[in-house]
């Protein structure tokens, strides 16, 4: 009974990636890659930004571990793969659609969490530049917003 091993598999690789994402987003998109994430922090309305890019150059790990797993009968590769397909989801859930508010219907939530990873987001977007950010996490952001959270509803 192999199963209890890939499912932790998957847990941890979801829980590292919070990490990874962090260093991504302050050493690759605030860095090399601010050609692409530049219009995500400009005032915009548009549908589509070059940061939406993200999406696909951050999945090709996950596809290829999936994938190359599968193909290789090597379940552990795909389990990680997996767990960090499931983190890109729920990345995708809470930045696009609850901070950001890309699908109107969905626009309604509000509980102290939220509020919490709202709060971050607003301060991390306050930096135009891609110098002095903070907050650069997305699921777990510091203590400090989720106090800020608990005292006063959005």
């Amino acid at each position: 009974m192999e199963w209890p091993k890939y499912i932790g598999t998957i847990i941890l690789a979801f829980a590292s990636m919070e990490g990874i994402a962090w260093a991504m987003h302050k050493f690759v998109m605030h860095g090399v890659g601010w050609t692409l994430h530049r219009d995500h922090h400009e005032p915009s309305k548009k549908k589509v930004e070059r940061n939406d890019l993200y999406l696909f150059i951050f999945a090709i790990p996950s596809w290829l571990l999936i994938m190359f797993g599968s193909m290789n009968g090597m379940n552990l590769l795909v389990s990680i793969g997996v767990g960090i397909l499931l983190y890109g989801f729920c990345y995708f859930i809470v930045h696009d659609v609850i901070i950001h508010q890309r699908f109107p219907y969905l626009r309604r939530q509000n509980n102290f969490y939220i509020r919490a990873i709202r709060k971050a987001h607003k301060i991390h977007h306050k930096h135009i530049d891609r110098f002095d950010g903070e907050c650069f996490g997305m699921l777990i952001v510091p203590w400090k917003y989720y106090r800020e959270a608990l005292k006063k509803p959005s």
